[in-house]
């Protein structure tokens, strides 16, 4: 992919469906000789510094301010039915450029996972007509940065992805460029390989940038893009922690969910590493995800806790887009101990918990406890998971402090010890323990 400065999205030679509305901003993908690429925001350069958000309670959207005062300058939504969420009295699309704040717009494309058919062209018609209203609704609104066609439609596939898949990207990104060719197309899959990429090269050329998700491997996608073939621009769309299925599991198959300070610093590692390896090819990131997600556990992907305050991870990524650290940093949990911890043990068996946190202001921490049963509607691929049910009267005593008394729960299965350190300025930090009820001894 070796242009001179050519404008990649087709903004010279394209015009829009019914020539009848001006955009309200224009981004152009922008390919150097060198094999370099960049985005004109409205004539700038633009690297997007950006989350994911979603749009309901807890999700992120009540979020978006702090997101603008941290030095974030973008958000990424998965459907449009997200933009017209109320935040702050408005519409959230009205809401983030009031803040300065642009939209890579998610378009949801349907899954093969979710049952729908690629082979069935009565509901490709139905899905293109979705398209078709959701660009002529937004494509002229000013925050706009660009379209978000699909998330991980390809993966959780039997055997190699179906090639309709990326024969139909390839056919709604037309119908996205004749309709708005102010703004690019990209898509999002779930990290990256050969195969994909070959795929996505062969059946997908309209494809302006590549979105990748990556948890544990974010730092090396740069790297292995270059070694699978894409020498074009790409994003990193979602990164962070760990990912549930990355991680150590206790005997019982529990992910082991690692400390807030470990987040925080893999967060920060991740966006660094991609933003400084990659100039030139990486066009922006988002991290996910800014707001409060029950995925595995409360406290695995999310950002806040449910009751809307930051986690260590904002902190960081405030330092990682701005050079600063925030006024008032959240609190630092330096231990959480349990003699239950990874163990099995008896019904009605009791011991304590204890966790070791600090406020960098000096401010007074309030502790919060919580027994909750381990995860029974475990999800693939990031799809809603109900919260478990919480076993209040496991703890005996101490609630409110740094150190509990512990009752296992008399029902067999797997549980985990919860703390959430606030410390009265909307900062927090939380973790999590888990262990086994057994129906012996002779279990441990």
């Amino acid at each position: 992919m070796l242009f001179a400065a050519v404008l990649l999205n087709g903004c010279a030679a394209s015009t829009p469906d019914d020539g009848s509305w001006v955009p309200g901003s224009t981004v152009e993908l922008v390919a150097e000789a060198d094999g370099t690429f960049s985005l004109l925001r409205n004539g700038e350069p633009f690297i997007a510094k950006g989350a994911g958000v979603g749009s309901g309670p807890g999700l992120g959207a009540g979020n978006l301010e702090l997101l603008a005062k941290s030095g974030g300058n973008s958000i990424r939504t998965w459907g449009v039915e997200q933009l017209e969420a109320e935040v702050d009295g408005k519409r959230l699309i009205d809401r983030a450029h009031e803040l300065g704040l642009s939209i890579l717009v998610g378009f949801w494309v349907q899954h093969p996972r979710h049952g729908f058919d690629y082979g069935d062209s009565a509901s490709l018609d139905r899905q293109r007509t979705r398209l078709r209203a959701a660009v002529r609704k937004y494509r002229d609104h000013p925050a706009v940065l660009a379209w978000g066609l699909g998330n991980e439609m390809e993966a959780f596939q039997d055997g190699e992805v179906d090639i309709r898949i990326w024969q139909e990207l390839n056919h709604l990104a037309g119908i996205i460029k004749r309709m708005d060719p102010y703004h690019p197309v990209v898509t999002v899959v779930a990290e990256v390989d050969a195969a994909k990429i070959a795929g996505i090269k062969e059946h997908y050329p309209k494809l302006d940038i590549l979105g990748v998700n990556s948890y544990t491997s974010a730092p090396s996608v740069g790297t292995r893009l270059l070694e699978f073939g894409w020498d074009g621009p790409y994003m990193l769309t979602e990164f962070g922690v760990s990912g549930t299925w990355e991680v150590t599991n206790t005997p019982w198959k529990a992910p082991i969910d690692e400390d807030p300070s470990t987040k925080a610093l893999q967060t920060y590692s991740a966006y660094t590493l991609d933003r400084d390896d990659n100039v030139g090819r990486t066009l922006g990131s988002y991290v996910f995800f800014w707001g409060h997600k029950q995925e595995a556990t409360a406290t695995w992907f999310g950002m806040f806790l449910p009751t809307g305050e930051k986690l260590p991870r904002v902190d960081a990524m405030a330092y990682a887009w701005s050079g600063e650290w925030p006024e008032n940093r959240t609190p630092k949990l330096i231990s959480l101990e349990s003699p239950f911890a990874l163990k099995r043990v008896e019904p009605g068996s009791k011991s304590y918990a204890e966790v070791d946190c600090v406020d960098r202001e000096g401010e007074e921490i309030t502790y919060a406890w919580d027994v909750r049963a381990e995860s029974s509607d475990r999800k693939t691929g990031g799809d809603a998971e109900a919260r478990p049910p919480s076993f209040p009267d496991a703890i005996q005593a101490g609630q409110g402090t740094a150190r509990i008394a512990v009752q296992a729960p008399s029902r067999p299965g797997g549980y985990r010890i919860f703390v959430s350190c606030t410390d009265g300025s909307d900062g927090a930090a939380a973790h999590n323990l888990p262990f086994f009820v057994a129906e012996s001894s002779t279990h441990q």
